[in-house]
Parts: C-alpha cells; sequence; structure tokens
C-alpha cells in the first residue's frame, strides 16, 4: 500500500508540474491570433514534420537493436521498433515508465537458451537502454556546448541569462540518489551470499552491467553511430519543417533559417530531462522562452510553434504506438 501511496504521489507531482509549465506558458494567450496562426500555417509542413518523425522512430529502434544483437541476434527489427513506440506512449502518462515496457517486450520476444532462459534477459535489456540514453545525453551535451562556443554572440545569453535562472536543484537531488544508489550496491555486494532479498538484488545489478557491457560488442559501431547522426539530423529536420510552415503566416518566422531550427532543437531537447509526461509543459514552457529573448517573437506568437512541433510529434507516437500495440497483442 505505501509503494502504491508512493507511486501516487511521484506521478501526481509530475503531472502537476506540466500542469504548472503549460499554465505558465498559456496564460495571456491571445486567443484569436493562436487561432490565426494555425488557420494561416503551411499544413504540408506539418505532415512531413510527422512523417519525419516516425521515420526517427525507426532510426532509433534500428539503433537500439544494434547494443541487443550481443545479447540476442535474434532480436527482429520489428519487434524494437514495437517496443519503442509503444513506450512513447506510456512515458505520456508515467515519466519513464515506458522504459520498463520496452525493455519488457523485448524480453517476450527474446529466444531461449539450452536452461530455457531468455537470452535477452530483461535486466540485460535495462542495461542497454541506459547505454541507448547515455548516448542521446552525450550527443545533446556535445551540441549544446557547440552552438554555445561557435555561436556565443548569437545565442549564448540564451545560455547563460534565462537557462541559469532555472533551478537546477533536481540535480543535486540525483546526485544524492546515485550516491546512495552506490552505497546499496556495495552493500549487495558484500552480503548478497547472506541474505536472500540483497542476493537476488545482487544478480539483478549484474544482469544490468552484462547488458551494458555487452552492448558495447555491437556487430558495428560505425553502423551504431551513422544511425546516430540520422537519428539527430531527423529531430533537427522536423524542428526546420515547422519553422517552414511558420514562415508564410506573417508570424515572425520569416527570418529564421536552419540553424534557428538547430538552436531550437536544441533547447527543446533540454526538455527530455525534466520529469513531467511526454515532455508536456516543459516543452512549450522553453521554446516559447527561446523565441521571445532571442527571436523577440511573443510568448503568445511563439506557443503557436511549439503547440506544432511538440503536438505533431506527439501525434505521430500516438499513431506508431497505437499501431504496434495492436500488432503486440494479436502477434503470435
Amino acid at each position: 500500500m505505501d509503494k502504491k501511496i508512493g507511486n501516487i504521489l511521484k506521478y501526481s507531482l509530475s503531472a502537476a508540474l506540466a500542469a504548472m509549465l503549460l499554465w505558465i506558458t498559456f496564460k495571456g494567450i491571445d486567443w484569436k491570433q493562436f487561432k490565426y496562426g494555425l488557420a494561416n500555417c503551411d499544413w504540408k509542413y506539418v505532415i512531413l514534420s510527422i512523417l519525419i518523425g516516425i521515420y526517427s522512430f525507426w532510426i532509433r529502434s534500428r539503433r537500439w537493436r544494434e547494443t541487443l544483437l550481443p545479447i540476442d541476434a535474434s532480436i527482429s527489427r520489428l519487434t524494437t521498433f514495437n517496443a519503442v513506440t509503444i513506450s512513447y506512449i506510456i512515458n505520456m502518462v508515467i515519466p519513464r515508465g515506458g522504459e520498463i515496457v520496452r525493455c519488457g517486450i523485448v524480453t517476450r520476444h527474446s529466444a531461449k537458451d539450452v536452461n530455457g532462459q531468455r537470452l535477452a534477459s530483461f535486466d540485460k535489456v535495462v542495461g542497454t537502454v541506459l547505454v541507448d540514453r547515455l548516448w542521446d545525453t552525450v550527443v545533446m551535451i556535445l551540441i549544446l556546448v557547440g552552438i554555445f562556443i561557435a555561436f556565443k554572440e548569437r545565442w549564448g545569453t540564451f545560455f547563460t541569462d534565462k537557462l541559469e535562472s532555472i533551478n537546477f536543484s533536481s540535480t543535486y537531488i540525483l546526485l544524492i540518489v546515485a550516491g546512495v544508489g552506490a552505497l546499496f550496491a556495495l552493500l549487495c555486494y558484500l552480503f548478497h551470499d547472506k541474505n536472500k532479498i540483497l542476493g537476488k538484488l545482487w544478480d539483478f545489478a549484474r544482469g544490468i552491467f552484462t547488458g551494458i557491457r555487452d552492448s558495447f560488442k555491437m556487430p558495428s559501431i560505425g553502423r551504431f553511430l551513422m544511425l546516430t547522426v540520422m537519428l539527430w539530423l531527423s529531430y533537427w529536420a522536423t524542428s526546420a519543417t515547422i519553422i517552414g510552415a511558420l514562415s508564410g503566416a506573417g508570424l515572425g518566422f520569416e527570418s529564421l533559417d536552419a540553424l534557428d531550427a538547430l538552436f531550437l532543437m536544441s533547447v527543446g531537447s533540454i526538455s527530455s530531462v525534466i520529469p513531467v509526461p511526454g515532455g508536456f509543459g516543459a516543452y512549450h514552457y522553453l521554446i516559447t522562452v527561446a523565441l521571445s529573448s532571442i527571436y523577440g517573437i511573443p510568448m503568445e506568437t511563439g506557443i503557436i510553434f511549439a503547440v506544432l512541433s511538440h503536438e505533431s510529434q506527439a501525434l505521430a507516437q500516438i499513431i506508431c504506438g497505437g499501431v504496434s500495440y495492436l500488432h503486440e497483442t494479436f502477434r503470435k
């Protein structure tokens, strides 16, 4: 019961944070101008953005499969695609909950060894997901640092003035949790042979470590890096297409180019570290602040870009995730 109450509180706080950010972003919006912007945007570009988003789902699933191949070469592209897209829907409701679900889907379809055990056991798959997320974090940091260094005069003030004012106390909480986790892992290691519960936890931790270690034995690191580049290029393209959709609406987006799309993509990617369902609220807030402070586009106008960009990808996730869920439901 205590665990259920804890989960309810955690998810309620997450939803409340998303609602608060959405309220801050949408308050004072001129809804007539909002409707005008939607009515005058070029929807062909929005549809193109959705298609590129679906393509990025496929690329992400292909890249993740590369880390799974050393563990179980029988894992199919379709399995990883279904797992990734279903996880997106779960993440809209439960932050990070989709990561657990996609691990379970892959484990369920994994082949068995001579002892009847799954080759891609749940703990090993968790290790590959950690590696998958780590790579994206590294790429995101590299892009942000690159933008800050190369275009400091153009966009540097946003990172030094605006982002610096955001409360990053969650980072310290994360460090504390990591420290407690490391201490607990040490206790499991020292006493795993004297306590059954600690023994099971230690075995699970070893499985995660095995998944992390084996994922680096992927058949082709070059293919993995190529897929990583393709993935982030697709994210860049989704941002550029939404700029294209609004360029003819007379809302101030006419002067924005591909480099501006890269900047907005990098700002939007920061919302992924904020624990809210599906990035709702966090993405909208950061994007509108960026458009207002750098380009002078009012927040009531910038929200149009944020909504088109975020909700078009959310729609793509719902469509693909729904189809994948139906396929998994009836799949033999």
